[in-house]
């Protein structure tokens, strides 16, 4: 294997969170070709993922998020109010605590008035739901 497809490897493997496995099985189905390869880790992703939804108050927002990234198991995260999106972020292991905590602290501010909003978790199965 050179260089190269091991860069490719990389890429996949950080746009889309999947294991070396995954990401080379990926490449090697699409003849190397890091976008198609990418597109087909995340439709496999979202046909096996599930969807929990809840209905919190602004000002639990942030507590409910934390809670929620605690638990594991989540590939996305996203809060709205009827039809605005305020948080829409694909979550892979390694950016939860680093990334996504000040985000939140952020979020949490900015939505504190709202009187009530929906928090979507997309989970790759219903493993670790509590």
């Amino acid at each position: 294997m050179d260089n190269d497809y091991l860069e490719k490897i990389e890429i996949v493997r950080q746009k889309t969170g999947s294991t070396y496995k995954k990401a080379k099985e990926a490449l090697d189905s699409v003849n190397g070709d890091v976008i198609s390869a990418i597109i087909l880790i995340e439709e496999s992703t979202i046909k096996q993922s599930w969807t929990e939804t809840f209905q919190v108050k602004g000002a639990e927002v942030v507590d409910k998020l934390k809670d929620i990234i605690k638990e594991g198991n989540v590939s996305r995260l996203i809060v709205k109010k009827e039809e605005q999106t305020y948080l829409d972020i694909p979550v892979t292991a390694g950016a939860i605590s680093i990334l996504l905590l000040p985000q939140i602290a952020i979020l949490g501010t900015a939505i504190a008035l709202i009187s009530q909003c929906t928090i979507e978790v997309q989970r790759p199965d219903k493993t670790n739901i509590q």
